[in-house]
C-alpha cells in the first residue's frame, strides 16, 4: 500500500458503477444542519482531503489552501459574519474555509509560481522559461486578468471549486453529507482569520464548506432537464 498525506491508499480495484456514481449525486445535497454528535473519522477525512489536493487547476498551479477549523471557539467568532452557515457552524464534524491565491502570489514570476514549476511540476529550466512565457501571455493578453486584482483572486477562486466539488462528490460516495457556503461577509471573516493567526498574506476566502452527518432526510432533489442545460452543436 502506498502513504500519501496519512491517508493509506491501496491500488483501485473496485471501479464504480456509472448507478453507483449517480446515486451519490442524487445522495449529496446541501445538508443545512448535522448531527453534532457523529464524527467524520480522521481516515475518511483524509480521503477527502486527497481528493480536493488531487483535482486540476490551471496550469498546474493549485492556487488554494484548505483550513479545517475544528476550534469551535474560531467557528463562533465566525457566526454573526457567516449568515449562510448558522446551523453547520456549530453542528458539522468538520468545516472547511477554501482559500485561494491573490495576485501577488499568481504572478508568472512569484515565488509560488514559481516553486511549482521548478520544485513541485520538476520542469527543466527552458521548459520552465517557455511555460511562464505562455502563463503571463494568458493573464495578461488572453484573460486579460493582471490590470484588476479582484478578477485575479476570482480567477483563482474558480479553481477552488473544482477543488470542493470533487471533495463533496468523494464525501457523497461514502455516505458523508456536506454543504458548500457563499454565505459570508468575506471581509469580516478574513479580518477573524487573521486574527486568529490563520490567513497568511497572499490569499483570500474562496468559499467555505460544511462536512458531516445529516439530521434528517432532505426534500426530493430538484433540477432543470438535461435538455434544458445541454447545447449540441
Amino acid at each position: 500500500m502506498k502513504k500519501r498525506m496519512g491517508y493509506e491508499m491501496e491500488t483501485m480495484e473496485k471501479i464504480y458503477s456509472k448507478e453507483e456514481i449517480l446515486n451519490a449525486y442524487y445522495y449529496r445535497h446541501a445538508c443545512k444542519e448535522f448531527d453534532p454528535a457523529k464524527k467524520i473519522s480522521e481516515d475518511d477525512f483524509a480521503f477527502i482531503l486527497e481528493t480536493g489536493r488531487l483535482s486540476p487547476s490551471s496550469f498546474g498551479f493549485e492556487p488554494w489552501k484548505f483550513v479545517i477549523l475544528l476550534n469551535q471557539a474560531i467557528r463562533r467568532r465566525l457566526l454573526p459574519v457567516a449568515w449562510g452557515a448558522q446551523r453547520q457552524l456549530p453542528t458539522a464534524s468538520h468545516f472547511v474555509v477554501l482559500l485561494s491565491r491573490t495576485k501577488e502570489g499568481l504572478t508568472a514570476d512569484s515565488a509560488h509560481i514559481q516553486h511549482m514549476m521548478h520544485d513541485i511540476q520538476q520542469l527543466p529550466e527552458e521548459v520552465a522559461e517557455g511555460k511562464a512565457a505562455t502563463y503571463h501571455n494568458f493573464l495578461t493578453n488572453e484573460f486579460k486578468l493582471m490590470d484588476n486584482e479582484r478578477a485575479m483572486f476570482e480567477w483563482g477562486a474558480r479553481q477552488t471549486y473544482i477543488a470542493l466539488g470533487n471533495m463533496m462528490t468523494a464525501a457523497a460516495l461514502i455516505g458523508i453529507d456536506s454543504c458548500p457556503i457563499e454565505g459570508f461577509d468575506k471581509e469580516s471573516v478574513e479580518r477573524i482569520l487573521r486574527e486568529e493567526g490563520i490567513l497568511e498574506d497572499g490569499f483570500g476566502v474562496a468559499c467555505m464548506a460544511a462536512f458531516g452527518y445529516r439530521v434528517r432526510e432532505p426534500r426530493e432533489k430538484t433540477r432543470q432537464p438535461i435538455e434544458d442545460v445541454t447545447i449540441w452543436a
